[in-house]
């Protein structure tokens, strides 16, 4: 399989074309020409179409579906993310740590689509900023050192989304709480009290759910946490996928297998499903004791979101904070100030005696 390289000269000086998320357009640095996404390559006018799940896991998928990048492994954090080929040496973009590029041909399955960056890395640095400025306890060197620091990374993150059709029976008892008056003794008195019951009987069903792009992150390069609270994508504006987006950033390649992604989507599903039965049961409380689903016509998309990444080495210590490229929610490793923390401890002990003394002097 041929490795795919793309470049994208610029008509007028021949420098390399990028794409500027303010415009939506190619833009040439150098001269300042624009050109837009032309729409005139093999990807051109094609639909995000879905894929079948079962074809893909027996490797069965057509060349079509396939590709082979160039890509450089972070020995840190195990990071994969593609590089342009005259570039030889690096810095890890999730975890600062230098890098050897060039660790040979990466095939895997080509993204479907992707949702462009809509936020450029002035933006994406000022979001950024404000968040960290508003961690009080946050050192102010590490605040300084990220205002003054280099350029924040652009990086398409890899996701897995699974379409599936589910059918599901269940077995289980709908409770219907109901109360009985009882005397009791409380102090020596005698009291009267309801005591709160549940009346069980069988329930029995069924439950039908067709589940549409659920989301599973691809990439173990960051921890879940941060990116999950990226969300929400809005995935209902994802474009085909077409290389001229990815000029000017980065990509990382999937390093979570299709197979375990799906394992993660199914997890969600379950979830969803025993919400579902719960709710078909009624009642005030809910007992679940068997759910027999059927999956079927399970179907999968590769896609890729932007994400604006900075990754700071602060006495000895790395920092990571990831920026939504579309909505510009930050989330990040959040730092602490000793100096800081013991500060508003005396403070706040101080306040304290300060309020005890007064309290004492009405006294």
């Amino acid at each position: 399989m041929a490795e795919t390289q793309h470049r994208f000269p610029c008509e007028n000086c021949g420098a390399d074309l990028r794409f500027d998320p303010a415009s939506g357009q190619m833009l040439c640095d150098h001269c300042g020409a624009t050109e837009s996404i032309s729409g005139t390559g093999p990807w051109a006018g094609a639909a995000i179409r879905e894929i079948d799940f079962q074809t893909a896991i027996t490797d069965k998928l057509p060349s079509q579906d396939m590709e082979e990048m160039r890509v450089s492994k972070c020995p840190n954090c195990a990071a994969e993310v593609e590089f342009d080929p005259g570039v030889h040496a690096a810095e890890c973009p999730f975890c600062a740590t230098p890098v050897v590029t060039d660790t040979g041909p990466n095939r895997h399955i080509k993204p479907k689509g992707l949702l462009p960056f809509a936020l450029d890395e002035k933006d994406a640095r000022k979001a950024m900023t404000d968040w960290l400025g508003r961690l009080w306890f946050a050192p102010n060197g590490l605040q300084d050192y990220a205002r003054k620091g280099r350029r924040m990374t652009g990086i398409y993150v890899p996701y897995w989304t699974f379409d599936a059709d589910t059918k599901s029976s269940y077995r289980g008892e709908h409770g219907t709480v109901y109360y009985e008056t009882r005397r009791v003794v409380r102090n020596g008195k005698s009291e009267t009290v309801r005591v709160a019951k549940v009346r069980w009987r069988p329930a029995s069903g069924k439950v039908a759910r067709f589940f549409d792009d659920v989301l599973v992150l691809a990439s173990r390069s960051l921890p879940k946490k941060y990116t999950d609270a990226l969300e929400p994508w809005d995935l209902s504006e994802l474009e085909p996928y077409q290389p001229e987006y990815l000029a000017g950033f980065r990509a990382e390649s999937y390093s979570v297998a299709l197979d375990d992604g799906y394992h993660e989507a199914r997890t969600y599903m379950d979830r969803v499903i025993m919400r579902d039965v719960k709710f078909d049961i009624g009642g005030d409380r809910q007992r679940v004791h068997d759910i027999d689903t059927r999956v079927s016509d399970v179907t999968f998309k590769h896609i890729l979101l932007p994400v604006w990444l900075a990754a700071y080495k602060y006495r000895g210590k790395s920092y990571r904070f990831v920026v939504n490229g579309r909505t510009g929610a930050v989330q990040g490793e959040r730092p602490w100030s000793v100096w800081k923390i013991a500060i508003a401890v005396i403070l706040g002990l101080i306040i304290a005696a300060c309020i005890g003394y007064v309290a004492a002097l009405n006294q």
